[in-house]
């Protein structure tokens, strides 16, 4: 996958199976985003079974067979959610429609295996909650900023091995390019992609829960901008937020569509992470002036060392192989279904209570 865009980026798939052939057979439905692409990559290695793929526009379904020629490409959204061997969606609808594509998927009987922002209001929200009681089906969500990435994964091992004491704050910058030129008329519409900090801010928020250990959160101060794209007048280009968790930690985030171009990926990535004991950074996607030195990179400082880890092929991404044993075994082990939504639900709220600095200015 391009390393010069966000949208089509995916890390090389680490294979772990927990399953054989035929135990978990999945579909994709809704290839709006590129992401999809890890998603599938993400439950192939795992050990998944791809079996179909699905979109209203054929072309899209066409590519996607094309790099994953096990999956044959249906002739509408009911012949995959009716066939009866297929046990998880995986979807990267626009993101507006995401969750309308969920509630198919589990009133199908189906689990549900969506791109972020999963959702875009709190009416969503509450039909997406309302169906998972009702019908005993998991909505997960690909996050993929701390899923599927190594330093992520290997953060949460340090902050669980109480590397650095307990974590006290957490800042994200989550940069990406924008590449106006090879997005869909609807990357642009409010509406349609939830606002920047519901979108991409919803990466951010789901890593300051995370690795704080909250259950919830009251965003304090939100801001958006359109700074630089008046010719796109429904893009967020900019957005920052400052949260305080129920445990007492506090986060803050910013996202923006101003990766340059001469930078050699499509955003540098990064996080703090500061406990009593220590900290954690994350060089998440690069070393900026060292093309040669590649992603994956952490800083540990702490009572007893001072480490600069390149965790780059080392660590793996368990999150599918977790998924994929919770769908089969309906535990919660990947993400708890409660945190999904949290994060979910602090994203748009974040994006609803947003001051925009230009139109104040």
């Amino acid at each position: 996958m391009s390393k010069a865009d966000g949208s089509t980026y995916a890390p090389d798939p680490m294979p772990a199976p927990v399953v054989g052939p035929g135990d978990l057979t999945f579909a994709a439905i809704g290839l709006d985003h590129g992401h999809i692409y890890g998603q599938t990559d993400g439950l192939l290695g795992a050990g998944a079974t791809l079996r179909w793929v699905y979109d209203p526009d054929p072309r899209k379904a066409e590519a996607f067979a094309a790099r994953f020629p096990q999956a044959k490409v249906a002739r509408s959204e009911a012949e995959v959610l009716d066939d009866p061997d297929v046990q998880l969606v995986a979807g990267a609808a626009v993101t507006s429609e995401r969750c309308a594509l969920g509630l198919r998927v589990m009133d199908a009987g189906k689990d549900y295996f969506t791109d972020k922002a999963p959702l875009t209001t709190l009416e969503q929200l509450a039909a997406a909650k309302e169906a998972v009681a009702r019908t005993g089906r998991k909505y997960a969500v690909y996050y993929s900023e701390r899923l599927h990435v190594e330093t992520a994964v290997f953060a949460s091992q340090l902050v669980e091995q109480g590397a650095i004491g307990r974590v006290v704050q957490v800042i994200g910058t989550g940069p990406h390019r924008l590449m106006a030129g090879n997005r869909p008329g609807w990357f642009f519409k409010k509406e349609k992609y939830g606002g920047i900090l519901c979108d991409i801010g919803s990466h951010q928020i789901e890593q300051i829960l995370h690795y704080t250990g909250a259950s919830d959160g009251e965003v304090v101060r939100s801001q958006v901008a359109n700074y630089a794209h008046l010719e796109h007048p429904g893009l967020d280009d900019f957005g920052d937020a400052m949260l305080v968790m129920d445990n007492g930690a506090t986060g803050y985030f910013r996202c923006d569509w101003f990766t340059p171009d001469g930078l050699q990926t499509w955003g540098d990535g990064r996080s703090f992470i500061l406990g009593t004991e220590g900290f954690i950074e994350q060089r998440k996607y690069m070393q900026l002036g060292d093309q040669a030195a590649g992603p994956a990179h952490l800083y540990l400082a702490n009572g007893s060392e001072e480490t600069h880890f390149n965790v780059f092929g080392k660590v793996g991404y368990p999150y599918f192989g977790q998924l994929v044993l919770d769908c089969l075994e309906r535990t919660e082990n990947a993400m708890t279904q409660e945190h999904a939504f949290k994060a979910a639900e602090l994203a748009v709220k974040a994006q609803l209570q947003a001051v925009d600095l230009v139109a104040r200015s």
